[in-house]
């Protein structure tokens, strides 16, 4: 199905000011699930707007709390998110961060007790568009198995960074395993294999098989030993700073997944001078991408998040692509 953009939106407010939110957060929450399926994240946009509802009925996402700050030094802040909305959270913990940056050059928010933020890359947009680099992360609950190990012991935690660029921003948005839950079904549905290994079947294989590994739950790290252990600093990093919890004091419950630990970093090298020469350079890296000879015929080297832009454009002027359960589901919220 095909459903305009702002039907959307307004739809999903309405189920949000019926579950206790403000005017103005249930807009704000609801253009963030919106625009995130608009950008072609489909698993983690309105697919997932039911699973938010469920928590927000079943008391872990207060849909009325806000966060509030804790304590402060220079560029650097930590803050409560008091189990409130994530990705309202995450919102006002970027725009935070992005404001220090302009009093200081650099500016850093590191946020304990919030809930899951949705699609990490919304806030690496949000830094771009205010022509900051921006850095963020979360943790999760365990939910992939460390390299070497068979039980989820450490969590699938978002990283993204984003570089502003006049000509395009350039947004890398990656959780630390070779490919999600969401995109495993996604693959499944499909009836389509993984293009490379996601994980391992039953009897400890690699396998393109997105069914088998949802079944055994061993999704591969990415980068192997290097992505298990980048997982266990940036767990480590947000719950130290924010004085929040680890992955490993997180609830494995989809639907009680609670408490979770963020960081939000924003840097702004124009302080320091030369925007020019720092436009210029962003630049002859994405030339120098697009230079590179394709190794499959049809198909262009492209910088991260390059390819959102045109389904951006296509999903605004045809229509959110929604499942048709998925949005009959909303609308009988």
């Amino acid at each position: 199905m095909r459903i305009p953009f702002e039907e959307v939106q307004s739809r999903l407010a309405d189920v949000l000011r019926g579950q206790g939110f403000g005017e103005a957060r249930a807009e704000l929450c609801a253009r963030l699930f919106a625009e995130t399926t608009c950008d072609g994240v489909y698993s983690h946009g309105v697919n997932r707007f039911a699973r938010f509802v469920a928590m927000v009925r079943n008391g872990s996402v207060d849909p009325v709390a806000e966060p509030r700050v804790v304590a402060r030094f220079g560029a650097m802040e930590r803050w409560d998110g008091q189990r409130g909305p994530g990705n309202l959270n995450a919102w006002a913990a970027m725009a935070r961060a992005v404001a220090l940056s302009g009093e200081h050059g650099i500016g850093c928010v590191a946020m304990a007790h919030t809930n899951h933020w949705m699609r990490g890359g919304t806030y690496g947009w949000q830094a771009a568009e205010a022509d900051v680099i921006g850095m963020c992360w979360t943790n999760t609950m365990p939910n992939v198995p460390p390299w070497g190990g068979v039980d989820a012991a450490i969590g699938n935690n978002p990283l993204v960074i984003a570089v502003p660029r006049a000509k395009g921003h350039v947004v890398l948005d990656m959780a630390m395993s070779q490919f999600s839950y969401g995109a495993l079904e996604s693959y499944r549905k499909r009836g389509e294999l993984l293009p490379v290994d996601g994980g391992f079947d039953g009897e400890g294989n690699l396998t393109r098989d997105p069914a088998a590994i949802e079944r055994s739950q061993r999704l591969l790290p990415v980068g192997y030993w290097k992505g298990s252990g980048l997982a266990v600093v940036l767990d480590m990093m947000a719950a130290m700073t924010s004085l929040g919890n680890a992955t490993c004091a997180i609830a494995n419950d989809p639907l009680r997944e609670t408490g979770l630990s963020q960081m939000f970093v924003a840097i702004d090298p124009r302080v320091l001078g030369d925007e020019a020469r720092m436009e210029q350079i962003a630049d002859e890296v994405v030339d120098s991408l697009h230079r590179s000879r394709a190794a499959e015929e049809g198909k262009p080297v492209r910088y991260p998040g390059e390819n959102m832009v045109r389904l951006r454009e296509e999903n605004r002027r045809l229509g959110l692509p929604l499942e048709e359960t998925v949005w009959e589901g909303i609308l009988n919220m």
